[in-house]
């Protein structure tokens, strides 16, 4: 019986039991695959049939998870990958050529921005940003050569809002390949697929992890542009492993449990901090107070897990208050169940400049908080006081 519904997918979409008939989806710990025959290996080598060869290309516990996610996504297919950098870089990296043009969203994660301004242009790959609150730019930017729109949403560490129905039409209008990185929200808050995008790509190390263990990322869509990128893959090696997509596939079917937590959780910490006189700027994206909060009720089911304010004080202050946390972890990852905060400016976008930090948003007392699943009360009590002492 198939479903629909994301919690049951997560669950019950699995590979198909072995003769042992196993409740819970084995690990196959194997860099390669046997053959029955000199013919079954030609077949296999030249794609006559779909089957195993070798572990950097497919892997029993890889083709579940991405299927899995995929599923859930609304897509056709996906690709596993070992690191959400990895899914990055190796998607845009199968689908652009040298001369092509990126259009993307000014606020994307520290090394997404390294990637259009240190790495691609080594390959005559150019890129243009529009900022968050100058989407009605997009259309200016679009050159003959333009091949892709690139955003997230929400985004890190701002968590703005960017129209995914907006970005699916502009992609459609001018025949462009729109990817949206979907780590903030996971398939469980939001499906970009639904709204035009073409590919979507997560960073699974965060919250379908989830408890801060393994690393790995994904990229799901239309069939023929995940074969381009499945195809780059199989050759560069940038494959998730089998251990770390057994267990990113268990954390799938906790996914919706721990996001109704997570969710509940941060949206009592959003609504503490805005009566707090030290914290500034509060955004969260289901605050009433987000300046794309109807946009962001319109595209997720709940706000996630992630927020964003300003201290006052600027760098000093915000560095004081990572000091004198005492139950939250100082830590540049997120989605983790442990509560975590985060100082951009002297940590994760420490190597930008400050203009380039001022131009996403990221202020010397920015600060990021990526909401556990601790007690609410503990989490409050414990930001109460590293913001007053």
């Amino acid at each position: 019986m198939s479903s629909e519904h994301i919690e049951t997918i997560a669950i019950r979409e699995q590979m198909e039991r072995t003769q042992y008939l196993e409740h819970s989806a084995p690990l196959y710990l194997t860099s390669s695959y046997v053959f029955e025959d000199a013919e079954d290996m030609r077949a296999s080598f030249s794609e006559e049939k779909e089957r195993n060869i070798y572990s950097r290309f497919s892997n029993p516990n890889t083709t579940e998870f991405a299927g899995k996610i995929a599923k859930m996504e609304g897509a056709e297919t996906g690709y596993a990958f070992a690191t959400g950098m990895s899914a990055v870089f190796s998607t845009l990296a199968a689908l652009l050529n040298s001369g092509d043009h990126i259009v993307s969203a000014r606020s994307v994660f520290g090394s997404t921005h390294s990637l259009f301004t240190k790495y691609f242009p080594k390959w005559n790959i150019t890129h243009s940003y529009f900022n968050i609150n100058e989407v009605d730019q997009i259309e200016s930017l679009i050159k003959p050569e333009t091949k892709v729109i690139f955003a997230e949403s929400p985004t890190n560490p701002g968590v703005d809002i960017l129209d995914l129905e907006l970005l699916g039409k502009i992609a459609s209008k001018h025949k462009l390949i729109l990817i949206i990185d979907n780590c903030f929200a996971t398939p469980y808050l939001q499906n970009p697929i639904q709204f035009g995008a073409d590919l979507v790509i997560h960073s699974a190390t965060k919250l379908i992890d989830g408890q801060g263990r393994v690393l790995g990322g994904v990229t799901v869509g239309k069939a023929e542009l995940i074969r381009e990128i499945y195809l780059f893959s199989r050759n560069t090696g940038p494959a998730l492993s089998p251990f770390n997509a057994w267990i990113l596939s268990k954390s799938l079917e906790t996914l919706a449990v721990r996001l109704d937590r997570h969710c509940e959780n941060a949206m009592k910490v959003a609504q503490f901090l805005e009566g707090e006189q030290q914290a500034q700027k509060v955004k969260y994206p289901f605050l009433k107070s987000h300046p794309q909060y109807e946009i962001a009720k319109k595209q997720m089911k709940l706000g996630g897990n992630i927020i964003s304010f300003e201290i006052k004080g600027g760098i000093e202050a915000g560095r004081n208050f990572i000091d004198k946390v005492q139950l939250c972890s100082r830590s540049a990852n997120l989605g983790d169940t442990r509560t975590i905060v985060t100082h951009p400016a002297s940590t994760t976008h420490s190597k930008l400049s400050e203009e380039e930090r001022l131009e996403v948003g990221i202020t010397a007392g920015l600060v990021r908080i990526s909401v556990g699943l601790e007690h609410v009360e503990d989490i409050i009590k414990d930001l109460h006081q590293a913001l007053n002492s």
